[in-house]
């Protein structure tokens, strides 16, 4: 998840008209800039309960191999391993999966870290349990990158990384929350478009340095049923599930996050 201010709401400026960024790798380099500071959003700070709560939905013991897909500092693939699981960390930011390698070194544990495109990530079915949090790739688009065939690659490869029968627990953004904080004018100036629930916006990516166009994607529950299942996946619950508040609860139309817990076909 990029950083968003103390009310939830995005820490962007945005700018009036304008079509979405040109560069392929914005996402890419937004995150490499973050890095430095990504450890200080508040939305950080539940790791622990996060893991706890990880486990016991995947139903994983010990020794079981489990795929982080945008897994950014490696903050959760550091604590997995900790707790004895056998962790995959991909991630498209060399600077994110730096940070990660010394966490991991850090805490005296190992992980496989794979820099790559999780639209594009592909591996034999091997993993236990699968997870992709804190929109570290759901739902973060480029350029006019399709709505539909970006995440449905993230879900395709994900699906075919897990041995039939594991499940999976993804974060995405509301698109509740997305509809209901747009208005027309937004429409109009190319800030939110609600055919695709997208959006663009400005977002600086540390204190002092110059803000960045980025896109990114909301969904809505019966949408998010069709993609699983579309990939080879079953949803088993759909809850509100912004980090720092997950609680198997219903969805609140205007908080941030979405949760799905899916299980492989």
């Amino acid at each position: 998840m990029r950083p968003r201010g103390a009310d939830g709401g995005e820490r962007a400026v945005r700018k009036s008209g304008g079509n979405p960024m040109t560069d392929k790798k914005s996402w890419q380099e937004f995150f490499d800039a973050h890095t430095a500071v990504y450890m200080q959003n508040s939305f950080t700070s539940n790791t622990l309960r996060e893991v706890d709560f990880v486990i016991e939905e995947l139903g994983i013991a010990p020794g079981s191999r489990v795929l982080d897909m945008g897994c950014g500092t490696g903050r959760h693939s550091v604590e997995l391993a900790r707790r004895g699981y056998a962790v995959t960390g991909v991630d498209q930011s060399a600077r994110m999966l730096a940070e990660a390698r010394a966490a991991a070194n850090q805490a005296g544990v190992e992980a496989e870290w794979v820099q790559a495109d999780a639209t594009r990530f592909t591996c034999e079915p091997q993993f236990d349990g699968a997870i992709c949090l804190c929109e570290g790739a759901f739902g973060l688009l480029e350029t006019a990158e399709d709505v539909l065939s970006n995440p449905s690659a993230i879900l395709r490869n994900v699906s075919h990384a897990l041995k039939p029968g594991a499940k999976t627990v993804f974060t995405v953004l509301n698109g509740c929350l997305m509809i209901r904080k747009h208005t027309q004018t937004d429409v109009e100036r190319n800030l939110f478009d609600p055919l695709t629930l997208s959006e663009v916006s400005e977002c600086s990516p540390a204190e002092g340095m110059p803000a960045m166009r980025v896109r990114e994607r909301a969904f809505v529950p019966t949408e998010l049923v069709l993609l699983f299942e579309h990939a080879g996946m079953t949803p088993l619950h759909i809850w509100g599930g912004t980090a720092g508040k997950w609680d198997r609860g219903p969805i609140q139309l205007d908080e941030i996050e979405l949760m799905v817990v899916a299980k492989k076909i």
